[in-house]
């Protein structure tokens, strides 16, 4: 199949395929990547500092700064790319330049949760119904991640997987400007966790994800929701706060099974009907087969060190190598 038959099938299965997922769904599960609204350059500006009339100095700032301190090698410096960190430390230069160290020593450390790894054969994460991205934002326009921890059968899988969908959840979110601007909202749904599942939150699990939640990516975890939580959940908690900052504590709300406790901070309008909301869910897997179609995505995802390959695309090979 040459390039021009190739971008036609591609082509007749976005169709397609959004046309199946909004039916079955009543909602796109597809990333919003185009400009942010003017409202929220406004408030980019006024919260976060990014300055359309200064952006392009403070931009080679920062590409001279990780330069001169050599202490990463990042795959890209395109300006795209370094306005993620940028944002996500409100133009801070010294502190971005921090993030982007720690990302990617957490990606040199932790390679066996993205190199080589297909993103596209993580479906056992949503057949589970262990953890998703639901399909449309919270009244700010934050995204929600949902965990469903006690759907989690230590026994069919290591948490090295729930670290796998984690960050391929992360790289997908921050491809969209408004993420890196508004950051993220989780839930974790700890209902029928047990000691088992605390056996596996040791010290370097809590650690990691302190590191993939907090200080180590570019988008910010807006708050965090913990819904149905019992005596086993103190027990890992017990492991995390220690790691936490006051900051940090400060942005996680515990809501037990009360619903309008979390509506308090997330309009019902926008949740699932499972917790007093009206919307539908969509599983995990349903956005990479969606976005499996989705040529610009499939690229950032092989840029990292993903292999993206199922039945339906084969081996994806990549349509560009340099990004704008």
């Amino acid at each position: 199949m040459d390039r021009n038959d190739s971008e036609e099938v591609y082509n007749e299965e976005i169709t397609r395929t959004k046309d199946n997922f909004t039916l079955d769904c009543e909602m796109s599960v597809e990333l919003d990547l185009g400009e942010p609204p003017q409202e929220l350059k406004e408030y980019s500006k006024k919260e976060l500092g990014e300055d359309p009339d200064t952006i392009a100095k403070v931009l080679q700032d920062f590409r001279d700064l990780i330069y001169e301190r050599g202490e990463c090698n990042p795959h890209r410096m395109d300006d795209k790319y370094l306005t993620r960190f940028l944002r996500a430390r409100a133009f801070h230069l010294e502190k971005a330049h921090r993030l982007m160290v720690r990302y990617y020593n957490f990606k040199e450390e932790n390679p066996e949760f993205h190199e080589g790894v297909n993103p596209l054969g993580l479906r056992h994460l949503g057949e589970d119904d262990i953890m998703s991205v639901l399909p449309y934002r919270e009244q700010t326009g934050r995204r929600i991640m949902l965990y469903r921890m006690g759907n989690w059968d230590p026994s069919k899988f290591g948490v090295e997987e729930l670290f796998k969908g984690t960050l391929v959840i992360l790289e997908l979110g921050v491809l969209e400007p408004r993420a890196q601007i508004l950051g993220g909202v989780c839930i974790f749904d700890l209902a029928d966790i047990t000691m088992q599942h605390a056996w596996h939150v040791t010290p370097s699990v809590a650690r990691k994800v302190v590191e993939l939640m907090v200080t180590s990516f570019p988008m910010k975890t807006y708050a965090i929701h913990i819904l149905n939580q019992s005596w086993v959940f103190e027990v890992i908690f017990a492991i995390f706060r220690p790691l936490l900052d006051a900051r940090m504590r400060d942005r996680i709300f515990f809501h037990g099974a009360d619903m309008e406790s979390l509506h308090q901070h997330i309009d019902p309008k926008y949740l699932p009907e499972v917790y007093g909301g009206s919307r539908e869910e969509c599983p995990y897997y349903m956005w990479f087969d969606s976005l499996k179609y989705n040529s610009d995505v499939m690229d950032e995802l092989v840029s990292l060190g993903y292999h993206c390959e199922d039945d339906d695309v084969g081996v994806y090979k990549p349509t560009r190598t340099t990004f704008d």
